[in-house]
Formats: C-alpha cells, sequence, structure tokens
C-alpha cells in the first residue's frame, strides 16, 4: 500500500502534455473538420472526472465561441428516450476508457438528434470513439492506478485545443506550450502539500472552493479526496456556497480555496476571509505570498485549473497515504464505471 502507481502517473503528465499539445495543428483540424457550420453551441457528455473537465470546457468553449455551451443530461436520453433536436450542435463526448455504456448511447442519441459528435478519449478503439464522427486521441498511455491524473490533465489539455480551434481563447499559443513547464514545477515542490496533508489528518469531511475557471479544479479536487481518502469532501462554486451551504461552515471545518489573479480572485478572497470570521481552517491554492499551496504565478486563470488539478492530486495521495489508504485502488471502485 504506498500508492507507487498513481505517484508515477502523476509524473508522467509534463512529458504527456507536451506530446499533446505538440499535436496542436492535427488535432484543430480534426476539430474543425467535425464542427457543423453554422455552430449554434455545444454540448458535452461525460461522468465523474470527465464531467469535471466539461465543466473547465465549458467555460473555456463559451468564452471561445460566443455560443451556449451545456452539459447533456445522460438519463433523458438512457432511461427517458427523449427525442431533442440537436442540429447545429458539435456534441463533445469525454471519456477516459471510451467505455462507458451510458456515455457512448447518449452520444449516439445526440447524434441522431442531428448533432455532430466528437469524442475525446484516450482509447481510439473504443465504443465512444467508434461511434463519434470524429476522435480526438488523447496518447497518453495506459492508466491503472483507479483514481485519474493524467488523463485528467489530458482531456483538461484537450479541451483548451479545442476551444482555440474554434474561436478566440484566452490565452496564448505559448501559454499553452509552458504548461508542462508549469506542471513539472509543482510536481519538484512537493513539500507545500505534505504540509497540508499533516494538517487534515482527523478530519472526516471538507469543502474545495473556487470560482469561474478554477471551479472545475475545485471540484475535480474534491473528487480524488473522496475517491482516495474515503472522506467527504464536497467542490463549491464561491457564489454557491454563499447561497445557503456556508451555513454549515462552522468551527475548525477544513476549506481548500483556489485562487489566482484574475476576474474572481477579489470574490474568492473575500470568501476566505468570511470562511475564517466563521472560524473555519482555510488553505488557500494559489499564487502570491498568501498561498499556503502555490501554483505558478505565470500561468493565466484559464490555464491554471490544470496545474490546480495536480496540486488537488497531490494532495489526495499525501492525504491518503496518512489516512492508511491506498490510493491505487480505493475499495468498492473500479477504472470503469458501468453506468
Amino acid at each position: 500500500m504506498n500508492g507507487s502507481q498513481m505517484a508515477e502517473e502523476m509524473a508522467e503528465q509534463p512529458a504527456r502534455l507536451r506530446r499533446l499539445i505538440g499535436r496542436f495543428d492535427a488535432i484543430a483540424e480534426r476539430v474543425r473538420a467535425v464542427a457543423p457550420v453554422p455552430l449554434n453551441g455545444i454540448t458535452f457528455v461525460a461522468r465523474g472526472s470527465s464531467d469535471h473537465a466539461a465543466v473547465y470546457g465549458r467555460y473555456l468553449l463559451e468564452a471561445a465561441t460566443g455560443k451556449p455551451v451545456s452539459l447533456a443530461a445522460p438519463s433523458l436520453h438512457t432511461l427517458y428516450s427523449v427525442e431533442v433536436d440537436y442540429s447545429g450542435q458539435l456534441v463533445i463526448a469525454v471519456s477516459q476508457s471510451g467505455a462507458t455504456p451510458e456515455i457512448v448511447r447518449t452520444l449516439q442519441a445526440l447524434q441522431d438528434g442531428g448533432g455532430c459528435g466528437l469524442a475525446i478519449t484516450n482509447d481510439p478503439d473504443s465504443p465512444l470513439a467508434k461511434a463519434a464522427g470524429e476522435v480526438v486521441e488523447l496518447g497518453l498511455g495506459a492508466e491503472r492506478a483507479v483514481p485519474a491524473t493524467k488523463t485528467v490533465t489530458g482531456q483538461l489539455t484537450a479541451l483548451a485545443i479545442v476551444a482555440s480551434a474554434l474561436g478566440r481563447v484566452p490565452f496564448t499559443r505559448g501559454e499553452l506550450d509552458s504548461l508542462p513547464e508549469w506542471v513539472q514545477a509543482v510536481l519538484d515542490d512537493p513539500g507545500p502539500v505534505a504540509v497540508a496533508a499533516e494538517a487534515l489528518v482527523g478530519t472526516s469531511q471538507l469543502i474545495v472552493v473556487a470560482r469561474g475557471y478554477l471551479f472545475a479544479a475545485a471540484l475535480e479536487t474534491a473528487l480524488k479526496i473522496k475517491e482516495t481518502c474515503s472522506l467527504l469532501a464536497d467542490g463549491y462554486s464561491a457564489a454557491d456556497l454563499r447561497h445557503g451551504p456556508i451555513a454549515a461552515v462552522t468551527r475548525g471545518l477544513p476549506v481548500v480555496a483556489l485562487c489566482v489573479p484574475g476576474p474572481a480572485l477579489a470574490d474568492v478572497a473575500s470568501l476566505v476571509e468570511e470562511l475564517r470570521a466563521r472560524q473555519a481552517s482555510v488553505l488557500v491554492v494559489g499564487s502570491g505570498e498568501r498561498a499556503d499551496i502555490p501554483l505558478p504565478s505565470s500561468a493565466p486563470e484559464p490555464i491554471a485549473p490544470i496545474v490546480a488539478v495536480v496540486r488537488g492530486q497531490q494532495l489526495a495521495h499525501e492525504l491518503a497515504l496518512r489516512l492508511g489508504h491506498d490510493p491505487d485502488a480505493p475499495q468498492g471502485l473500479t477504472k470503469v464505471t458501468p453506468t
């Protein structure tokens, strides 16, 4: 029980992401080939960590294209057999394995409704890849640990490329090219995470909060902690937390807050002060002197979620080991969930 597989796959991320970004032009060409003209909107189909990647994609793609972006409700298609007109929609199905039956069936239903299907998956021979009109293969190599690590950052990075192919993104190509370097920097700096994990030993629950682009990273960090540590961990938007759930924040409750310079910073910083006034125990993941767990200061807000996800992986891994859990194989979980 040492979490070696998860650690090894986390360590692969800089090199894997560098190769993925190196295929930028080929991926962009595939995306443009399948996108409908005119493009009326974009719909994501995903579950689990892939759903968190889709949340990130929703922010990026709506900003880049100026078109509405939504997350599909798979049950409407797999349980209720609704018929919806998806003409003019680019339907992006995101799945590490490409083998979850529900995701395959939902993509097929949306394509039958007139949507143009794009699969983002690590397995180009999977049922999802075969069902889609076009495929973006992540090419990240096999992932053996049950908690997804390199496939999540790969999906997020692929969606940054998809957004770049379809519109004007809020980051430069040079910044995207620097992503592997920033990921390597946080992997080379495990000390602050170890201190934070030690501080969390003994807790039975925590929350992770962010806003804007970083919201997806908050959701993913909470999921990783749930999966590896068997703790109740919930991810919130700073705005949603204020709409009622903040009442449950009491003395000593651990809160992990994600924030970097950008339009969302002031709101999250204000929330951190409010939570500390409630005597919550707040750990800040971000850039600047006040961060407990630092992120590279040069990473812009729209790219920072990918790096923040890696910090979340580190925290989950370190905390799991301190709690006596094997992060490679959490009890009761499998790599492919057959929903």
